[in-house]
């Protein structure tokens, strides 16, 4: 399989979601959930996309896997056998093939496990609607996939009220890995666990990726994890990205206001690393009636008149380091403290 491509390139991704008023329901406007979104994933690599609640990061993730149907822009797939595909442009009928090599982690290890059905029967069920029929081999796989989330095979005999929330999302994460998909979209896979066993769930995604070569989309708000868990960051507000990086460079030399904010709040255990905390003025902006010219400008203190009627473009200021702002060359923010 040719890497010279990336595995994934989103381009120009938009999902508008109508406002419809009146007796008629008549569409009086539109939700901007994902304006103009562009990025790409690499094999074996993790993106992290990060932003505040509402900033469309799911939205954004769940267009890609065609669980929405986009407004506009391409989301091209390098698949097993060497094609590109739009899956934006897809039907449902060609979608299906297409499914098996993109997978998802769900956010809520209770609500997405079935509570009437064993561990062999979630595990198993994209192996037989792909085609798996002998129950043995389901089983044998089964087997394998709970030994590589280091579960027990012994328990595939069971139901998921048997099992903590770790426990439980180590069985989706099984799943998710039933037909050796290239691709997961990870949707907040640690944020409702405790503290103890995010690190085990984050280290346990890390390994097998090391193991399988396996490309992450990992969508989170806690920055402290996406540093440990992720190659490069992609930082959106209010339904753009406003800045991409390796993860050590954005951390350390962030150059968006935005991600500025967002960093100085990550907890440092150490007192002398601490800095002081940017606390944004005013409200996030409505996506439904978005500010002229930069997005971000009603909140941020660099703010300059270019800004209020200007709409800044994602521009590569560094090497592998894109930035929407216009004041990105002249501004030196602060970052976190190795």
């Amino acid at each position: 399989m040719s890497t010279s491509a990336p595995l994934l390139d989103v381009r120009g991704l938009k999902k508008f979601f109508p406002i419809r008023a009146g007796f008629l329901r008549r569409v009086v406007g539109h939700v901007r959930a994902v304006d103009d979104v562009s990025f790409h994933i690499n094999y074996g690599e993790t993106l992290a996309l990060v932003g505040e609640s509402g900033c469309g990061k799911t939205t954004t993730a769940r267009c890609i896997l065609r669980a929405l149907a986009p407004t506009a822009g391409e989301i091209l797939f390098h698949t097993e056998r060497g094609a590109t595909v739009d899956v934006a442009s897809l039907s449902k009928r060609e979608l299906r093939p297409l499914r098996r090599q993109m997978q998802m982690i769900f956010q809520d290890p209770y609500s997405s496990l079935n509570p009437r059905m064993t561990l062999l029967d979630i595990i198993g069920e994209p192996l037989l609607v792909n085609g798996v029929k002998n129950a043995a081999e389901r089983r044998e796989r089964v087997e394998q996939l709970l030994q590589m989330v280091n579960l027990p095979p012994e328990f595939m005999q069971r139901y998921p009220h048997a099992f903590s929330g770790g426990q439980r999302q180590r069985i989706g994460i099984a799943r998710a890995l039933a037909l050796n998909p290239p691709l997961i979209v990870a949707d907040e896979p640690v944020s409702a666990l405790d503290v103890s066993v995010q690190a085990q769930i984050v280290n346990l995604l890390l390994d097998l990726q090391d193991q399988l070569n396996v490309a992450v989309l990992f969508v989170a708000h806690d920055l402290s994890v996406v540093k440990h868990m992720s190659h490069r960051v992609a930082v959106m507000y209010v339904g753009k990205i406003v800045e991409v990086a390796e993860t050590r460079a954005l951390f350390h030399m962030p150059q968006h206001p935005y991600t500025e904010a967002l960093l100085s709040a990550v907890p440092k255990p150490d007192p002398r690393l601490r800095s002081q905390r940017i606390i944004l003025e005013g409200d996030v902006a409505d996506p439904a009636h978005p500010p002229s010219g930069c997005y971000f400008h009603p909140r941020c203190r660099y703010a300059v008149d270019r800004c209020k009627s200007e709409a800044p473009t994602l521009r590569e200021s560094q090497a592998g380091h894109w930035v929407s702002c216009h004041r990105a060359e002249e501004l030196t923010l602060v970052g976190v403290a190795e």
